[in-house]
């Protein structure tokens, strides 16, 4: 790599996004959020297949893996759903709930405090639900099978961001934001954490040569994300977040080790190829798999530490509460010596 291309790799992350949140804050500013959000969105879309092209993280993922229109459609749907949920909330009346910062609000939400901070407290709030979202669909089966077919990918690139089962885009939405209702943030809390994670997620699938030094342990990068796509369950049950790493430090999921992540990601589990097949995938009983799919074998659901899935002492888990009553415990011992 060159050294241009070095320094650009150190400012490419935070530059796009900035850039990005820049322009949507200029919506907000001006009355034209959803025309400036997409201005910003298509801004992003055009950069990262450009840079893909130019200076790549993993060539081998430029190659086609004939997926293309499965994950376009499965964002299509997932987008699609999500819609019809925010739908359905206004007509029952849950809408309501979500008011503009200037008008009087209920809960515990800290409407004086500047709309900074208050995106703030929002966007760790909502991260919270979005996290244990994600880990339950790793950690119960029945939520994995939805979960798996954003994991059946064997490359990352942008166009993978949206690629959901409708189900698991639900569960998580439903979970990230009942936090904020529940704390009555106001809609314009709601609109900036939107922003956020759509503009953090079409970034953190993207096949792009970056740097991120401290970020990493404040974001979601796509370095970080590289390791959840992992094959290997030590690896690939760590960051689940979705915008940042708080909860995953403070749960011991946090994963990001010096060595470079196997450009051979994916999953053990048999995911068709086909998008109604994929949609249909999770409701199957087995024997109904194997008679739309003939080569279909099932696969006993893995969990991390058992006899199939031995974990190294270097990748445990190691919580923020672990690692406080280790220090205790280091502290007690000294004292008594």
């Amino acid at each position: 790599m060159n050294h241009f291309k070095y320094i650009l790799s150190w400012v490419l992350w935070p530059g796009l996004f900035g850039l990005c949140m820049v322009i949507a804050g200029y919506g907000f500013a001006h009355d034209a959020p959803v025309l400036y959000f997409n201005i910003a969105y298509v801004f992003l879309i055009l950069s990262l297949f450009f840079l893909e092209k130019w200076m790549p993280y993993e060539r081998a993922w430029l190659k086609p893996d004939g997926q293309n229109m499965a994950s376009i459609l499965h964002t299509i749907s997932s987008k699609g759903s999500v819609q019809l949920l925010f739908l359905f909330s206004g007509v029952i009346g849950l809408a309501d709930y979500i008011t503009p910062m200037a008008q009087e609000g209920y809960s515990v939400w800290p409407r004086d405090w500047p709309l900074w901070a208050q995106v703030i407290l929002g966007v760790t709030a909502a991260e919270f639900g979005l996290y244990w979202a994600h880990r339950l669909a790793h950690e119960i089966p029945w939520m994995w099978r939805f979960h798996a077919v954003h994991h059946s990918v064997t490359k990352l690139w942008f166009l993978n961001t949206g690629r959901f089962h409708f189900v698991d885009s639900l569960i998580s939405i439903v979970l990230g934001l009942a936090i904020l209702l529940a704390m009555g943030a106001p809609m314009e809390v709601v609109k900036w954490m939107s922003a956020i994670t759509a503009f953090i997620g079409m970034l953190t699938h993207c096949n792009v040569e970056m740097r991120f030094g401290p970020l990493n342990y404040i974001f979601n990068t796509p370095g970080l994300h590289r390791w959840h796509h992992s094959r290997l369950l030590y690896e690939g049950n760590r960051n689940y977040g979705e915008n940042l790493m708080i909860w995953d430090q403070i749960f011991g999921t946090f994963y990001n080790h010096s060595y470079r992540p196997s450009a051979d990601i994916g999953m053990g589990d048999y995911m068709p190829t086909k998008f109604t097949y994929q949609i249909l995938w999770p409701f199957l009983t087995n024997k109904m798999k194997q008679r739309l799919q003939p080569d279909f074998e099932p696969v006993p659901f893995g969990r991390e530490g058992d006899a199939d899935h031995p974990v190294p002492e270097f990748a445990k888990r190691k919580s923020l509460f672990t690692l406080i009553a280790s220090l205790f415990s280091v502290r007690k011992f000294r004292a008594r010596v």
